[in-house]
């Protein structure tokens, strides 16, 4: 039984380390420690955007209740970067814990009276106990992870079976390994009391979620939506998006007879060739993608415009980060909205996706494939660093081997022989979505130049402003047609039962969740939305409709979700009130809250005084 006092399954810990010294291996040892003894978590990597030295953190929320957005609140620091001490200090929450290593004395100015500093000698003991200098920094992450075993009172079999199953294939490194735990652990059982007043138990709550990265899921739902063409430009933090997909496409994309790949992944020279190349590929009948970041983007534009104007299906997987320029490269934003969705010169609209989990990311990308087929168009995937690159607690990822792909209006032979004349940008449906060939469907039928000048319906260069109306007309229907389409936004709570609602998407989800539960606290009745992608299903103009007043949340300085919706559903902007974000860490809960309590109370201040 727990003491009535102890925090049980609800903290946040930081580990404070320096990038490069194999800490990362130690830090996620805890985090999986956690899942597998059946408690929610949460881990967030802050690292730096140079290679080695620098300071880096690593920072872990424990929420039985589920809580899996970034608290802002620190519990409990484990602290072994000298250069960084005084802002670990500074970090710790009032009554909470300061872990550090105890090999060096800490200076007295650096003592906070309201903390709890536990020393523990890390590099002494891994001197001691091994003798190479690589393996006793690398076992000294491993030592503090075991003293936090016993302070926590976490299951140490958890911990040694993590160690048993990671270095399966290197049976030598388990005994180090386990050594290092039992050090530490004994270590903190000799010389402190054990379990502190925050601690975990065992419980039951994963169910068949699992721990995965966003960009791990996007490339695997690029694989399983029937992509064979990778073309990208390494960026941060998109890369491991092709990295997990040439991976994995060397078991799922091989011929069985011939063990031949069925795919291609390349490297390109920059990101302006990387989307050319998926372009070309696209036009030739493969399903094609490439994955980067904001400036990636903005390198692309030219081709993304020749890709809506010639109508050719691509698909960009936007993880994005911190801007302007170069920015913050290893932090995170949702900054990308407006270039994304209006990339390129003249007149442009493109079809976003935005999942907020990896299991999203999934299924969104390989609905991107799809999308851009059936609307022979660009369609982004708007991920984000934090979404990308951490592990997030995700419903197990699920595909119906009976899915077929939606290759959209593609003419065959028999249809190409049986017409008198093919027009590639004929709207015959009056969706305004035309119908296109393969190269080589036909001999001598359904052939056409893939040109960005203007054409009239059957692809013959023009410049007649009639013609340049009707096509550019024809897109905005098939804009239209796209709505319909797109991914419904969730109601979460009520619907439409308050005279207040939130809208929030992508990682904002998570915070915004506990947000409600919060403001419910203080008394305030909210409704919520969360958007799934653009152009906005109708569902979302009824909410704004219904509600007197819609609070925004996003990750960037200029609400360019707000400036969106205002843009293209005519919304009055004192009707939509952001709630903001980018300082680059994700968005916390209590941010969203104390702003929303804010502008209500200036509100009701103003409505006193009337």
């Amino acid at each position: 039984m727990s003491d009535a006092s102890s925090r049980v399954n609800d903290f946040v810990i930081r580990f404070a380390n320096v990038n490069g010294t194999g800490s990362a291996s130690a830090n996620g040892l805890f985090a999986k420690a956690i899942y597998r003894m059946g408690i929610p978590v949460t881990p967030k990597n802050i690292f730096p955007s140079n290679i080695q030295g620098l300071p880096t953190w690593y920072e872990v929320r424990v929420s039985e209740k589920g809580y899996l957005g970034r608290s802002g609140i620190v519990d409990f620091v484990v602290a072994v970067n000298p250069q960084s001490l005084e802002e670990d200090i500074a970090s710790v929450r009032p009554g909470g814990y300061f872990l550090y290593d105890s090999s060096k004395p800490l200076h007295r100015v650096m003592m906070r009276d309201d903390i709890h500093f536990l020393g523990i000698p890390m590099m002494t003991l891994a001197m001691k106990n091994f003798t190479q200098p690589r393996e006793q920094q690398l076992l000294k992450n491993i030592i503090y992870v075991g003293a936090l075993a016993a302070l926590l009172d976490m299951d140490m079999d958890v911990l040694r079976g993590i160690v048993a199953q990671t270095f399966k294939s290197k049976e030598k490194l388990i005994g180090p390994n386990n050594l290092a735990l039992s050090i530490g652990y004994n270590y903190s059982k000799e010389n402190f009391k054990c379990p502190l007043d925050i601690r975990v138990e065992t419980r039951d709550l994963i169910g068949d979620r699992i721990l995965m990265e966003g960009n791990l899921a996007s490339a695997l739902g690029a694989i399983y939506g029937g992509a064979s063409v990778m073309a990208w430009y390494p960026i941060t933090p998109s890369t491991s998006v092709a990295s997990a997909f040439e991976k994995y496409c060397k078991r799922l994309r091989k011929d069985p007879d011939t063990n031949q790949n069925r795919y291609a992944v390349i490297q390109a020279e920059d990101e302006l060739a990387a989307i050319g190349m998926v372009i070309g590929a696209s036009w030739n009948g493969a399903r094609a993608f490439t994955a980067t970041s904001g400036p990636g983007v903005s390198l692309m534009s030219e081709f993304i415009g020749l890709a809506y104007f010639a109508e050719l299906p691509a698909v960009i997987v936007n993880v994005q980060r911190g801007g302007p320029s170069t920015g913050m490269p290893t932090r995170t934003q949702q900054a990308d909205l407006i270039s994304s969705a209006y990339a390129s010169h003249g007149d442009t609209k493109h079809i976003m996706l935005i999942p907020s989990t990896p299991t999203e990311c999934f299924e969104m990308t390989a609905e991107a494939l799809d999308l851009a087929d059936r609307f022979q168009t660009v369609v982004f995937v708007m991920s984000d660093l934090d979404l990308g690159m951490n592990d997030h607690l995700t419903p197990a990822l699920k595909w119906d081997d009976a899915r077929s792909y939606d290759r959209g209006k593609v003419y065959t032979s028999e249809d190409l022989e049986n017409m008198e004349k093919f027009g590639r940008y004929l709207d015959v449906d009056g969706d305004g979505i035309p119908y296109r060939t393969l190269p080589g469907t036909h001999p001598t039928k359904g052939s056409y130049f893939t040109r960005g000048t203007s054409r009239d319906e059957y692809a013959r260069y023009t410049e007649k402003g009639d013609a340049y109306v009707r096509n550019v007309d024809r897109l905005v229907k098939k804009w239209q047609t796209a709505k319909s389409w797109m991914p419904k936004p969730e109601h979460l709570g009520n619907e439409n039962q308050n005279n207040l609602g939130i809208i929030f998407f992508g990682t904002t989800y998570y915070a915004a969740l506990e947000a409600m539960e919060m403001l419910q606290d203080e008394g305030i009745s909210i409704d919520a939305l969360r958007l799934k992608s653009f152009p906005f299903p109708e569902e979302v103009q009824s909410f704004i409709d219904n509600h007197d007043e819609v609070f925004v949340i996003e990750q960037n300085r200029d609400a360019q979700m707000r400036t969106l919706l205002i843009n293209e559903l005519n919304v009055s902007p004192s009707k939509l009130i952001p709630i903001l974000h980018y300082d680059g860490m994700p968005i916390p809960a209590t941010d969203i809250c104390t702003k929303i309590v804010a502008h209500l109370s200036v509100n009701a201040l103003r409505n006193d005084s009337l």
